[in-house]
């Protein structure tokens, strides 16, 4: 439980604060950043833990932007569920104010309270559905003729939808996503590589349905004292949205779940798990005695011919003082960014298995020390590539039932995408080897 609920500025400055019980007087909150600064200075610059206490007081803290989200408390409160909260509390003031900031808060001193006091009482965390909340809480200036009483949903076992609910026309869109996040060093070896992903969805389901979600029996999901043999991938990090019956999972691994209504994010998890490339890219740079350079560069689709990425970015770095930029490509288009010291080669759709290159030429008006240009930052590759998952992951099925009995259709599409995707696959010209000299 709370004691008080804040929300301060990047200097420590209280914005708005609620307090649900008189345990915790409003001044703790001006001794929060002091606290915080101090023991950062303790820590060497260190990250710090969100909970601490001082004086009999804990503080439990997340960051959002240039805010502080603040709970304090005198009792053993359960830390995990306030720094939940308070996560929530961010969702929720996002999805009414679009951008939460210093100014959106004071400009919302009203709807905020309101907020605060349906989704606390007495401390204790109640409805955090933006969903739910949006239909007794609203950002009119009127009042109504009517007497606003809340939805059922607030006091029903299911918090997150309303009942009630019709469409002309039901359907289910389900989209899993993966982000790969790679590093590769200069020698060409992958040092770091782990798969973000997850399952999303817009429900347009009348009624009340429950739906069942089943997932291919490559997957499996992390479970204490054992590890994912043959060709099984194992899950971790695994977290599903409230809807789901996490006993009915636990005992067959069922999804099973009555949805919200319109868009979330059903599950999420992430997979440490070796990822070989899939766009490749390395170049190969030419320098003569500081006054011009030139690079060749090579981009390689290592993944299955029938799938094609699209939307491609390279971005190889370059000398921030280069000018006069001449490009040759064998596909796609290349131009100059001189704000992030880049070249950035587009190519709108790479077919796998595909492999293109690229010349550039650049002058360089001064001369600067090679050592320099040698710390430049890795190159960097954006991509998407639909109907495809580097995991495995497929769904089995998505079963929809609801009493009415009703038709509904389910769509379900993959999407392969770019996370933190660097490579520092960027060499000298080896000795001897002459480029030719690009035309015009």
């Amino acid at each position: 439980m709370a004691s008080l609920i804040a929300i301060v500025d990047i200097k420590g400055k209280s914005l708005i604060q609620r307090s649900y019980r008189d345990d915790v007087a409003p001044a703790a909150v001006e001794r929060f950043l002091p606290l915080l600064l101090d023991m950062e200075e303790d820590a060497g610059g260190s990250a710090v833990a969100p909970c601490f206490s001082s004086e009999g007081i804990n503080y439990m803290f997340i960051r959002h932007n240039n805010l502080y989200l603040l709970a304090l408390s005198r009792r053993n409160s359960n830390a995990a569920e306030i720094l939940i909260f308070l996560h929530k509390l961010a969702s929720v003031l996002e999805e009414y104010f679009k951008e939460l900031e210093e100014e959106s808060i004071r400009d919302n001193f009203v709807i905020i309270y309101e907020l605060l006091d349906e989704m606390m009482d007495f401390g204790y965390p109640q409805t955090t559905e933006s969903k739910i909340l949006q239909e007794y809480i609203t950002q009119e200036s009127h009042k109504l003729e009517a007497q606003v009483r809340p939805p059922m949903a607030v006091t029903n076992a299911v918090s997150w939808r309303s009942e009630g609910i019709r469409y002309r026309k039901n359907e289910v869109f389900l989209d899993v996503i993966e982000s790969v996040n790679l590093l590769v060093n200069a020698n060409g070896n992958v040092v770091r590589s782990e798969i973000l992903g997850s399952v999303k969805m817009k429900c347009y389901l009348s009624g009340m349905p429950e739906l069942r979600l089943g997932l291919n029996d490559k997957v499996m999901f992390e479970t204490t004292g054992r590890t994912a043999r043959g060709k099984a991938i194992e899950m971790e990090d695994v977290r599903f949205h409230q809807c789901v019956r996490l006993a009915r999972f636990e005992n067959d691994r069922t999804i099973s779940f009555i949805p919200p209504d319109g868009e979330f994010e059903l599950m999420s998890y992430r997979l440490s798990t070796q990822v070989r490339p899939l766009i490749w890219a390395e170049a190969v740079v030419e320098r003569h005695e500081g006054s011009r350079i030139e690079f060749m560069v090579k981009v390689k689709a290592q993944f299955k011919r029938r799938s094609t990425a699209n939307n491609v970015e390279i971005s190889i770095p370059v000398p921030d003082d280069a000018d006069s930029p001449k490009f040759r490509a064998a596909a796609g288009s290349v131009h100059y960014a001189p704000e992030n010291s880049a070249m950035v080669w587009k190519i709108k759709q790479l077919g796998g298995g595909r492999e293109f290159m690229m010349r550039a030429h650049f002058g360089l008006p001064s001369v600067k020390n090679d050592e320099n240009i040698d710390r430049r930052t890795p190159i960097s590759v954006k991509f998407e590539i639909p109907y495809f998952t580097v995991s495995g992951i497929q769904v089995r099925y998505l079963k929809i039932v609801e009493k009415s009995g009703y038709q509904a259709l389910p769509w379900v599409r993959y999407i392969t995408q770019h996370g933190e995707y660097d490579l520092r696959t960027q060499s000298e010209k080896a000795a001897g080897v002459r480029l030719a000299p690009i035309e015009g």
